[in-house]
Formats: C-alpha cells, sequence, structure tokens
C-alpha cells in the first residue's frame, strides 16, 4: 500500500508529462473503440441491406447454384417456405425466380436478369422496392408489369407505361417471348444490377419460363439481424430429403460482400495496432525519463534499505497507474463518440456525392455506430497490459542503479 501511495505521488510530480501520457492513452482508445464500434455498426448496415435484397440471412438453393447460377437448377419448394416461417426465428422466406434473357424495345435490346418475386412479401422487404411508392409496386403475381432497372430504361429508350418484349429459353430449350408494360422504374445504385434488372411477379416468371412451381431461391430472413449464429441447424432439418437443397449462411452465398468486409476490417486491425504500438513506445519513453530524472532520488531509497524488487514494483505501479488512468479516460470518451455515432451517425454525403456502393450492395451513407461491449473492455485491458510491459525496460533500469554512483549522479 505504501508502494502504491509513492507511485502515486510521484506520477504527479510532473503533471504535465503525466497529462501528455494520459491524454495519449485515453485518445488512442478513444480512436481505437469508436472506430471499431462504427465499423461494426457499418458492417451491420450493408448485411442488412445486402442480405434482404439477396441471399437472405440463409439461402435455401438446389445443388450449387449459389455460385453457378445455372438456371436449370430451379426446384419446388412445395410447403417448404410456409414451414420455414412457422420457426421462431424466422421474419419472412422470399422465393424468388432468376432468369438469363434479352429485353427488346422497338430502338435498342439488351441483355437482362428476369427475376420473379412475391410482390406483396418483397415491397416489406427489400430495400431497393421499398423505395417505391406502394402504388408504384408490382399487384398481380401474374400480371404483365414489370419493374425495371433505370439504366437499362434509360438504354431501352423507355418510359413507365410503355411495352417492351422479353426472350428466354425453356428448359426444352424452346425460345418464348413475353410482352411486358414497365411499371415503374427501380434504382439499385448497382451499375449492373441497374443496367439488367427486370422484376416480374413470380406467376408470370414461372409461366414464361416454363418453370411451374418453381423456385431458384428461398431467401430466410430471421427477425434477429445481429444474430451471430442462425438457426442453419432448424432449417436444414425441414429440407425434404433427395432433392439436393442446401442451407447456406450469407457469407457463403454472398461471397463478395463477405470478403469485401473481411478484408475492411483486417486493414482496420492493422491501423488499430500501429496506434496501440505508438503508444507503447511512447510509455517507454515517458517511463525512461522518469527513472532517469529520478536516478539519484533511487540511490538514496536503495541505501536507506528499500530492495532493487520494490523498486521495480514502484515504477511497474506508476505505469499500472497511468495505464489505469489513461483507459479510463478514454473509455468515458469512446462511449460517449460511440453513442453520438449511433444517434447522429456520421454522413458520408459531405465527402461524396455519389451512391456507396461495397461488394456489391449500396448501403445508407448515413453510417451509425454499434455496441460491442466486450471488445471495448478487452482494448481497455490490452491498453493497461502494455503499460505494464512498456514499464519491463525501466524498471529492470531502476533496479539495476548502485547507489554508491547513483549518489554521485547530477
Amino acid at each position: 500500500m505504501e508502494l502504491l501511495r509513492l507511485a502515486w505521488r510521484n506520477l504527479w510530480r510532473n503533471r504535465r508529462r503525466t497529462l501528455l501520457s494520459v491524454a495519449a492513452i485515453a485518445f488512442s482508445l478513444l480512436l481505437v473503440q469508436a472506430f471499431h464500434n462504427l465499423a461494426i455498426g457499418s458492417y451491420r448496415q450493408m448485411v442488412n441491406s445486402g442480405v434482404r435484397a439477396g441471399s437472405g440471412h440463409i439461402g435455401i438453393y438446389r445443388d450449387n447454384y449459389a455460385h453457378s447460377r445455372d438456371e436449370t437448377l430451379a426446384y419446388a419448394p412445395g410447403d417448404l417456405a410456409q414451414r420455414l416461417r412457422a420457426l421462431p426465428q424466422v421474419s419472412e422466406v422470399l422465393p424468388r425466380l432468376y432468369l438469363p434473357g434479352l429485353a427488346q424495345s422497338s430502338r435498342a435490346s439488351r441483355g437482362i436478369v428476369l427475376t420473379g418475386i412475391d410482390p406483396s412479401r418483397e415491397a416489406a422487404i427489400n430495400p431497393y422496392l421499398r423505395r417505391l411508392p406502394a402504388a408504384d409496386n408490382l399487384q398481380d403475381p401474374a400480371g404483365r408489369e414489370a419493374l425495371v432497372g433505370d439504366r437499362l430504361l434509360g438504354e431501352l429508350q423507355l418510359r413507365p407505361g410503355q411495352k417492351f418484349v422479353v426472350t428466354l429459353q425453356q428448359p426444352d430449350g424452346e425460345l418464348v417471348s413475353e410482352l411486358l408494360r414497365v411499371r415503374a422504374v427501380v434504382h439499385t445504385g448497382v451499375k449492373e444490377l441497374d443496367r439488367s434488372l427486370v422484376m416480374v411477379g413470380l406467376a408470370r416468371a414461372r409461366r414464361i419460363a416454363g418453370l411451374p412451381g418453381q423456385v431458384h431461391e428461398l431467401a430466410v430472413i430471421l427477425r434477429d439481424e445481429a444474430v451471430e449464429h442462425p438457426p442453419l441447424a432448424a432449417v436444414r432439418a425441414l429440407l425434404p430429403p433427395g432433392k439436393g437443397l442446401h442451407a447456406l449462411p450469407w457469407q457463403q452465398a454472398m461471397p463478395n460482400l463477405a470478403d469485401a468486409i473481411t478484408l475492411d476490417y483486417s486493414s482496420q486491425k492493422f491501423i488499430f495496432a500501429v496506434i496501440l504500438l505508438i503508444v507503447a513506445i511512447g510509455l517507454v519513453n515517458t517511463l525512461l525519463m522518469s527513472v532517469m530524472e529520478r536516478i539519484r532520488e533511487f540511490g538514496v531509497l536503495l541505501a536507506l534499505g528499500l530492495k532493487p524488487g520494490q523498486l521495480r514494483r514502484l515504477v511497474a505501479l506508476e505505469a499500472l497507474l497511468l495505464g489505469l488512468v489513461g483507459t479510463v479516460v478514454g473509455t468515458l470518451l469512446g462511449s460517449g463518440a460511440t453513442a453520438l455515432m449511433i444517434r447522429y451517425g456520421i454522413d458520408l454525403r459531405w465527402f461524396m456525392s455519389q451512391e456507396l456502393e461495397y461488394g456489391g450492395v449500396v448501403f445508407d451513407p448515413i453510417l451509425r455506430a454499434r455496441w460491442d461491449g466486450p471488445w471495448m473492455a478487452a482494448m481497455a485491458l490490452l491498453l493497461v497490459v502494455l503499460c505494464l510491459l512498456a514499464a519491463l525496460y525501466p524498471a529492470r533500469k531502476a533496479a539495476r542503479i548502485r547507489p554508491a554512483q547513483a549518489m554521485r549522479h547530477v
């Protein structure tokens, strides 16, 4: 206890240096905690947007359709969607049919992906359709009306209300054409998708493709968007045997998005490590300067009977107290910054005018943080440990001081 009180008093003998050290620790922890929470929140926004427009939190496919996109790998789900919706963790199940084809107007033709959807279910989930007024959404799943990507509409030189023709190849190899009418324009923000997207009701898509009752994908949307381990086992238990159906988490069904997030966070981890390394080097320098300035004082203490081991503990206690004060202040600042970024977010539209596409997903330009308490506590503990490690060399230096030589030190 005496060593602890002595260490605390020693810290404040040079108030300016101590305050600068505390500020460096606190600021580094503020950066690491706040930007980690911002990254976690941003990734959650991207995943939420991506899975609702894409595979769902869990996608159900036949054989390797998720990677090959072979349109022949359709399947009849029967009552599987209803049984999946009965699971307590499941919010919605979206059946979809994806059909490559050709769209033609009187002026141009373009390759497309005709997507068959259940309009009533997609309108409440899919972020591309949620932007549309309710009156512009598809009304009849078997109707001839279509939602068309804005770039495709421009390339075909069409306007809402005008007609165009889509041509597809049915499973038996026969080419079929269908006359559709543009009901509304869809803007996804993904250039490739806006150039090829045509959405029709699922019943109409099945009729055109000659695939009655079949789908390419069942996108399972979960109630808890932050769930770390989706209920894959429960979903797979409901899959009928012998049909080659597989339930894949979004990380496997949408590898581009998963890889983009992994790469981005890996680069952030590297930056965090550099920040902590700089702080550790600064602490070593601060503690070493403190020891060198007190060589004569330490020599007197050793001459009065203080043991070298106690002197080592004294320097380590100074570093520990410095780390504790810095991490407490830094955690308070990091928590405050996180709370502000949760409430107000960071609007990237101040820095760039165009929409933000990442990993094939367009996400909200207002980034909002998300609490990650365990990670914040782990970073605070890591900084305290770094302070103790930074004290090893200065403490060893102090313990090797010889009283006789120290007394002559000026």
